[in-house]
């Protein structure tokens, strides 16, 4: 289907350019005063240039020499816009996002086409989730987009770090705050504030042990573990909002126990989004007769 969708659109786009050629072909200085301006697609440079005025030419109008051109409509303007806007959304449907990118970068109609809310709205329930159909994304649906598919990805990063035990790396992944807290599977949770006692000589003095630092001293303890079962993440559901999110799914183990549920919150900080709240429900795994609590 998306080799359809972008046949398509490449038909198209080179109709309307041997449309344009054939009308402009007598005034060809009007191609050589454009002035190149750069696209991008969820703040990706393109490097592919456009123009205001190669617009307004395919729009049905243009200046050269300071004396308005009127160019016909139905032979001068991009094919794209003739098409029925229930059909160009279906087209488009049928994208999926790195074609919705490059779609995005061939010129200004393309662009325009390729950032129509109802396509990234499709887009969205097609690679997350229809659980949000009623929201309404306060800076549309292509941002909308490009914010989910940031939490995915570092979502997925926290548990390819659990996976590999980097405890660096966890530590950069957590907000270094007083507020943040982890609920392991084994039940114990781990926030502050909290104290250590030191005991040298007669002295004994308490010294504040914070939120952050308890969490890395959990997931250094887990980490320490020998026998970590190995798991799969199923059905992910991701909410964002301005600066906040957070991401439920179900956990299933290999060693056959039935799965735990799993919620992670994140906060967006300085450019970056940090895990704030990692929460896992109580996993007990039945061995011989005995039943242990499984750490994640």
């Amino acid at each position: 289907m998306v080799a359809v969708a972008a046949t398509l659109f490449c038909f198209l786009f080179a109709t309307a350019l041997v449309f344009r050629k054939a009308k402009l072909e007598g005034s060809p200085s009007g191609l050589n005063s454009l002035k190149p301006r750069d696209c991008a697609c969820l703040g990706e440079d393109s490097g592919i240039d456009s123009s205001e005025e190669m617009t307004a030419r395919l729009s049905g109008g243009g200046k050269e020499n300071g004396v308005e051109m009127v160019v016909e409509r139905q032979t001068g303007a991009s094919m794209m816009e003739q098409l029925v806007p229930e059909i160009t959304t279906h087209a488009l449907s049928y994208l999926d996002y790195p074609s919705l990118c490059r779609l995005s970068m061939t010129n200004s109609l393309m662009r325009k086409a390729a950032n129509d809310d109802n396509a990234w709205k499709a887009l969205y329930h097609k690679d997350f989730t229809l659980e949000q159909d009623n929201v309404t994304p306060p800076n549309g649906w292509k941002a909308y987009y490009a914010a989910t598919r940031a939490i995915v990805t570092i979502n997925a990063e926290f548990f390819r770090i659990v996976r590999e035990r980097l405890l660096p790396a966890m530590g950069q992944l957590w907000l270094n705050a007083d507020y943040v807290k982890c609920f392991h599977a084994t039940g114990e949770s781990f926030s502050g504030p909290m104290f250590i006692l030191y005991t040298q000589e007669l002295n004994t003095t308490l010294d504040p042990l914070s939120s952050y630092n308890a969490v890395m001293e959990s997931w250094q303890l887990a980490f320490s573990w020998e026998n970590v079962a190995d798991f799969q993440i199923r059905d992910v559901r991701t909410r964002v909002l301005t600066d906040m999110a957070w991401v439920t799914m179900k956990v299933f183990v290999d060693i056959g126990a039935g799965p735990f549920n799993v919620t992670n919150i994140f906060e967006f900080h300085n450019g970056r989004w940090y895990m704030v709240h990692h929460h896992s429900s109580a996993l007990l795994i039945h061995r011989g007769g005995q039943q242990q609590l499984m750490q994640a």
